[in-house]
């Protein structure tokens, strides 16, 4: 079983001096659960090398078991620190793809052409994508086969304005998230803020916060396993 996870590369926080990037807890519960899972995991950002960490995941009262094993596992450090790079890797080669978010996916991921390319691709070949929190931004040009929005008419979920504004960052972040997938036609469904909620709609499978994302990573490899078992 291979899968993709992938991370940002943008690492500034809008104009107002700050740092984010990617949110760690997002992207260590997932790699863990597919990692426990067997799975063989590649790194890919679009700039590649170490994705930028958004300073206020790695905070003492941000810390979870899995961050906590993250720290002492040499190996995921090393592999964080060489991602490839995104234009370099094929949808193809892997049974699933996974973004964990932050703020910078809405940045850049949100707006690449590359990343596009490789979610409709995956999609298109019956192999199924998770988004945590705020990388369910990624789908905003995704278009499915039919040539309309990937989130029309799905079920979909992710970083709440509710949550944005409970973080301050309301006016900082270039597009309210959950506006954007409802705007694209989506069924954006939530729960209360930072409460894990978890939504899966065929091949896309989508998690609103930070809580949510090992919850996100374990109904992915499920999608995964169920596709197994029809064929």
């Amino acid at each position: 079983m291979n899968v993709l996870m992938v991370l940002t590369s943008h690492g500034e926080l809008g104009d107002t001096g700050e740092k984010t990037g990617f949110w760690l807890e997002e992207f260590t519960a997932p790699y863990y659960a597919f990692r426990d899972a067997g799975a063989d995991i590649t790194l890919a950002s679009p700039k590649g090398g170490q994705p930028p960490l958004d300073p206020r995941s790695d905070s003492e009262d941000a810390q979870t078991d899995d961050t906590r094993r993250f720290k002492d596992d040499e190996a995921a450090q090393q592999a964080l620190a060489t991602t490839t790079k995104l234009a370099e890797v094929s949808a193809s080669d892997f049974d699933m793809i996974f973004y964990p978010g932050g703020h910078g996916p809405l940045w850049d991921l949100a707006e690449s052409d590359t990343s596009k390319a490789l979610i409709e691709s995956a999609i298109a070949s019956g192999r199924p994508v998770g988004l945590v929190c705020h990388a369910p931004a990624v789908l905003k040009h995704v278009k499915g086969e039919d040539g309309a929005p990937l989130v029309k008419g799905r079920n979909v979920t992710g970083f709440t304005d509710a949550e944005e504004e409970a973080v301050g960052l309301t006016d900082v972040v270039p597009f309210s998230l959950e506006q954007t997938l409802k705007d694209l036609g989506a069924d954006f469904s939530k729960a209360d803020n930072f409460a894990q909620h978890v939504v899966s709609d065929g091949l896309l499978v989508t998690g609103q916060n930070p809580p949510s994302s090992a919850p996100t990573a374990h109904a992915l490899l499920r999608v995964h396993a169920d596709q197994t078992e029809d064929t």
